[in-house]
This record gives structure tokens, C-alpha cells and sequence, in this order.
């Protein structure tokens, strides 16, 4: 009895997946559990394992290929059982296992009543449509060289680069209108103001004929990477920075005095993260706009603390995210630091838990960085860089106005903030709640 493979779905708004290596090749025999296949989504890289254990009798979809969800990729026999190949399958009419057609994207024409906004949105994921968004392309007018029409990331960076904007052509793209010489101080000040959009710069090659070069495409999460930063910093957020000097020499002292003591309690390690989170925390429940994003010219206050922590991976950067991270003590902010990190690691996490982040830390300091600023995460409006903690001397004053000079554990903060609705004062009263919590608080260990 052979068992189908089919592309599971990897979250609700998840509705095709690359697949980036097969683990087994024909023939080969695996068991249940084992790792599979790898797969890309717009969310996420993540290890398949096997259904079934059995062998691997057919592949039918190759590596670097986008199918459906729900295609049929592969099918494993049982051990001793005689490998008849079948007509490998038709990306377009591959038969779903345990999954009703209606859950792949269908043809429009099935329904003549849909209307047109459900059709697009059945034939289209939600980055491609946020992509459509912001390069106004009408995705009803394309042609998607996906599955049953479906439009694809692809299709979409094609018209982007195509620069299209002839009136009438599919996937018009239309051009922003240019203000006058003057601005009108009364008009709405969130959003993009066309009068100040960059015009394109000339293609400058990025090498010569004559230069000794090493071609390799960018993998599927470093375009993604691409697109989000450039979109980030171009396109929505003004940039603005603030940097601390923050003295973690209480902290550190913490960690000394309590770290066995901790480490046996939680069965996990003491690193300096879940202070500065702990502080964070703090710091967005004083200022709720950091916490928030934008819609046009609403601002979206989010209730919950959902700290985001960049990871760097050999392949790329991802960023998990710890739901809900105020109801956490600091034990329960490091045992989920260091199981989300570890997952990964080994492309273990599910599109849910890198989705949903309303702040942003990343640690370039483990690096030896002295400080960074990074790019705002979408739709975020801040984000916190935490530098490389130093010794360094420093001049202590004490209670009697005495100066000395002490040798310290010192650290840069940095943080890169939306200008649209977080003000400079803002920011800066922000970073000094952090500091002042890392600098003069006991985080409940003694």
C-alpha cells in the first residue's frame, strides 16, 4: 500500500511552498518522522518529516519548484513492495490526499458569483497582494503563471522590473502624481507625500567583463529579506535613531550571584537577553506608541507585547516571536528565548510564531558590534539593537559628590524609530526607562 506526501499547509494565509531540498532520494528508505523534503514559504523555512515510514518510491515535484497546497510531491511504499512508477503528476491536476479541492486556489470561472475581490484573493497570497498594494498592480488584470492562474511573488517582481505603465496593459503600474513647487502644510502628514518620492537611478552593472565573478542566485528568504528592508526604509518608515549608553554592570552582578540558582529552576541559561527584554517590556507598557503601528493615518495601538528577537541563521535572518511576553517572569522570558532560537536553528518554528511581533530586538552585539542601527520590521514602528557589553572605565560620582574612576560593564543601545508618529522625546524618554531598569532594578531575584 503506497501513502501520498502532500504539501501540507504551513498556516492559514499560507497557500504554495517551494520546495528547497528532498532529504531522500528514490529508493531510499525512511521512517516516520525522519526529515523529508525542505520547504519555503513566504513566511518560513521548514523541515518536513515523513508521514510514513516506508520507501521512497516517487518524487514528483523537484527541488527549486513552487507547488499548491495540497499538491501530491512524493510517495512512499511499504518495505518489500514492488516500485511501480506511475506518470508523475501534473502540478496543475496533481490529486490532493486528505484535503478537499476546495482549500487550493480555483479557477474563477468555477464560480461564476464570486465576485471580484474573492477571486483575487483566492488567486493571489497576502504578500503578493501587499506587493500589488504598494506598487499599485491590479492584480485582476494578470495572468499568474502559478497553479490554476495563480498570481506568484514572481510574477509580480517580473512587472515590477518591467517598470510597467502603459494605460490599459496588465498590471498597470500607475505612476504617482508630482506635487507643485509648494507644499500645503494642511495636507495629511502620515503616509507617502509623492512630491518627495526618489526618482530612479540609472542601472549601474555590478561588474565588469573583465572581473573574476562568482554568480549564485539569492535564495527565497534572502529576496524576501530584500523586498522587506527596501520597503522599510524606502518606501514607508522615516528613519529616525536615538543611542544609549546603558551601564550593565548591575546586571551582570545579578547573573553572578544568581545564575545556578536560576539555570536549575528553569532548565535553561542565563544570558543578559531576558533583562533586556524584561526592561523593554516596561518601557512599551509607558509608551504604547512604540507598540503600535500605522494604517494610513490611523494609528493601531496593539494590547498585547509581542517581542520579536532576531535570530541570524547560516542561511539568512528570521525573527521569532514571544507572544504575549508581558505575561512572562524572567525565567519564562529566557526558556522561550532560547526554545525559539533553537527551533530556528533547525527549522523547527511554525508560521504562527514568526508573525504577530509588535517590537523588535536584535542582538548584533553577540558579534563584538559596538552598536547598530537596524532596519524598522513591517509593520513595526521601532526596533532596538543591543551592542557588544564592554569593560571600560568610567567616572562614578558618589553620594558626597566625590568622582572616581570605576571599571564598568558598559553597553550601546541603539534604536531606529517610525518618525511619522514616534517623536524624538518620545524615543529618548523610552531608552531612559530601559536604562533605568538595567541600570538600578533587582528583576524579582532578590
Amino acid at each position: 500500500m503506497s501513502f501520498d506526501v502532500v504539501m501540507p499547509q504551513m498556516g492559514e494565509s499560507i497557500a504554495e511552498a517551494t520546495i528547497l531540498k528532498w532529504h531522500k532520494k528514490v529508493g531510499d528508505v525512511i521512517a516516520k518522522d525522519e526529515t523529508l523534503y525542505e520547504i519555503s514559504t513566504d513566511k518560513v523555512d521548514a523541515e518536513i518529516p515523513s508521514p510514513s515510514a516506508g520507501i521512497l518510491t516517487e518524487i514528483f515535484v523537484e527541488a527549486n519548484k513552487t507547488v499548491a497546497v495540497g499538491t501530491v510531491v512524493a510517495r512512499i511504499g511499504n518495505q518489500g513492495e514492488p516500485n511501480q512508477s506511475s506518470p508523475t503528476p501534473n502540478p496543475s491536476t496533481d490529486k490532493v490526499s486528505n484535503l478537499d479541492k476546495s482549500t487550493t486556489a480555483p479557477k474563477a470561472k468555477e464560480n461564476p458569483k464570486e465576485s471580484l475581490e474573492e477571486r483575487v484573493k483566492t488567486q493571489s497570497s497576502p504578500l503578493v497582494r501587499e506587493m500589488a498594494k504598494q506598487h499599485q498592480i491590479d492584480l485582476s488584470q494578470i495572468k499568474g503563471t502559478g497553479e490554476n492562474g495563480r498570481v506568484t511573488k514572481s510574477d509580480i517582481e517580473k512587472i515590477i522590473r518591467e517598470k510597467r505603465v502603459d494605460i490599459g496593459s496588465p498590471g498597470l503600474l500607475v505612476p504617482m502624481p508630482m506635487m507643485g513647487p509648494r507644499h500645503d502644510p494642511a495636507a495629511p502628514t502620515l503616509g507617502a507625500v509623492p512630491g518627495l518620492s526618489i526618482p530612479p537611478t540609472p542601472h549601474v552593472p555590478a561588474f565588469t567583463p573583465e572581473e573574476r565573478v562568482k554568480i549564485e542566485p539569492m535564495s527565497r528568504m534572502r529576496k524576501i529579506i530584500a523586498d522587506n528592508m527596501v520597503n522599510s526604509k524606502l518606501k514607508t518608515s522615516p528613519h529616525v535613531y536615538t543611542i544609549f549608553e546603558i551601564d550593565m554592570t548591575n546586571v551582570s552582578h545579578l547573573r553572578i550571584r544568581h545564575r545556578k540558582k536560576f539555570e536549575e529552576t528553569y532548565d535553561t541559561k542565563m544570558s543578559y537577553m531576558p533583562f533586556i527584554m524584561k526592561a523593554v517590556i516596561k518601557a512599551l507598557q509607558a509608551f504604547p506608541v512604540v507598540n503600535a503601528s500605522v494604517d494610513g493615518e490611523s494609528i493601531i495601538y496593539k494590547q498585547d507585547i509581542n517581542l520579536g528577537v532576531a535570530v541570524s541563521l547560516d542561511w539568512g535572518l528570521i525573527v521569532p516571536v514571544i507572544k504575549n511576553a508581558d505575561s512572562l517572569n524572567l525565567g519564562g522570558l529566557a526558556r522561550s528565548l532560547n526554545d525559539l532560537a533553537e527551533r530556528a536553528r533547525s527549522k523547527k518554528l511554525s508560521p504562527d510564531e514568526i508573525s504577530g511581533g509588535t517590537f523588535t530586538i536584535t542582538n548584533p552585539g553577540v558579534f563584538g558590534d559596538v552598536f547598530a542601527l537596524p532596519i524598522i520590521n513591517q509593520p513595526q514602528v521601532a526596533i532596538q539593537a543591543i551592542g557588544a557589553i564592554i569593560k571600560r572605565p568610567m567616572v562614578m560620582t558618589d553620594e558626597a559628590g566625590n568622582d572616581s574612576i570605576a571599571i564598568r560593564q558598559m553597553m550601546f543601545s541603539g534604536l531606529s524609530f517610525d518618525h511619522r508618529i514616534v517623536d524624538g522625546a518620545v524615543a529618548d524618554q523610552f531608552m531612559s526607562i530601559i536604562k533605568k531598569e538595567l541600570e538600578t532594578d533587582a528583576f524579582g531575584l532578590e
